[in-house]
């Protein structure tokens, strides 16, 4: 999915949870980072692994697209920043599960092969529609919090 989709993802989910956290900024800006945090495989070639997939083609969904890697880093954030994990998981974890649902998917327990995919193409109208009706969730959410 683009960027733009998994923004309106995470700051629905971000907005949706606000109200039962403590710290909101960490939180509510945790979430739209870590919403981000899977594609910066797509930006710098030396955070794929495996480097390249069957076809011989640059690997972007690689071990950063997968719920080992999530979970790993939820877990040592809850370690030694534990204000910081559960909007990183929140995040990384919508990032992963809207992914799942393209065409080319994901890994989800990577080392292991099994993709989970979908049927959307990126950047398809489906998407398109995908993106608006988030966009109409992040609003209705925003002032239902703060105008209630």
């Amino acid at each position: 999915m683009l960027r733009k989709t998994h923004l309106a993802i995470g700051l629905a989910a971000a907005i949706y949870f606000l109200p039962h956290v403590t710290d909101k900024t960490i939180f509510f800006f945790g979430v739209i980072i870590s919403t981000l945090l899977p594609d910066l495989d797509k930006m710098f070639g030396f955070l794929r692994f495996p480097r390249k997939d069957k076809s011989g083609t640059p690997n972007h969904r690689g071990f950063m697209h997968s719920y080992t890697f999530c979970i790993l880093i939820a877990v040592l954030l809850a370690m030694f920043y534990p204000i910081l994990a559960l909007s990183f998981f929140l995040g990384y974890s919508l990032h992963l599960f809207a992914d799942s649902f393209t065409v080319k998917g994901i890994k989800p327990f990577w080392p292991i092969t099994f993709v989970s995919s979908g049927k959307i193409t990126t950047g398809s109208k489906v998407e398109d529609v995908i993106f608006w009706i988030f966009v109409l969730i992040d609003v209705f959410l925003a002032v239902f919090l703060f105008f209630k």
